[in-house]
């Protein structure tokens, strides 16, 4: 983590999740820090880190469809390729990792989009959940699969089912 990071926690209904910044945009969502609540340290709000606890609550809430954050996740040029192409699925809506592939033009890259998804650090607002198996099957998700179920039962306009 950068060390000019700070974080702040946040209840959801996922979890208590960390969501972490620098100055130039989000870095890091963890679900799930329950487990590692001593590892987090004293927690330093900044704007970027107040407008993404409001959007995510308000995402929760399902008011929210498309996130407005500024985003700086670390990674390779091929990892913000996928990441960016994440971004452009739509809410409610789920492709497999060979549409994610076609749609940045390397239709071989299956298996590198399906390692990039993983170690897509901004979970939730960069939407790595809306990719399943091209059979329809859900697939893995760092978050644990219940947590990819409800966020896509909570797209699907399932709220109750994500309570």
């Amino acid at each position: 983590m950068n060390t000019s990071a700070r974080h702040v926690k946040m209840d959801s209904p996922l979890g208590i999740m960390a969501i972490s910044a620098v100055d130039e945009g989000l870095t890091c969502i963890n679900m799930g820090v329950e487990e590692m609540k001593d590892a987090w340290g004293p927690e330093e709000s900044t704007p970027v880190l107040d407008a993404a606890v409001d959007q995510m609550e308000a995402y929760f809430a399902g008011d929210l469809k498309e996130f407005d954050l500024p985003l700086a996740a670390t990674g390779t040029d091929f990892q913000h390729r996928v990441w960016n192409e994440l971004c452009r699925i739509p809410y409610g809506e789920t492709v497999s990792y060979m549409h994610v592939a076609e749609a940045i033009g390397d239709r071989k890259a299956v298996r590198a989009v399906g390692l990039a998804n993983g170690r897509n650090p901004i979970a939730i607002i960069v939407p790595c959940h809306r990719v399943i198996g091209a059979n329809g099957k859900l697939t893995g998700y760092a978050g644990g699969l219940w947590r990819k179920e409800r966020l896509l039962s909570l797209e699907r306009g399932e709220p109750a089912l994500f309570a």
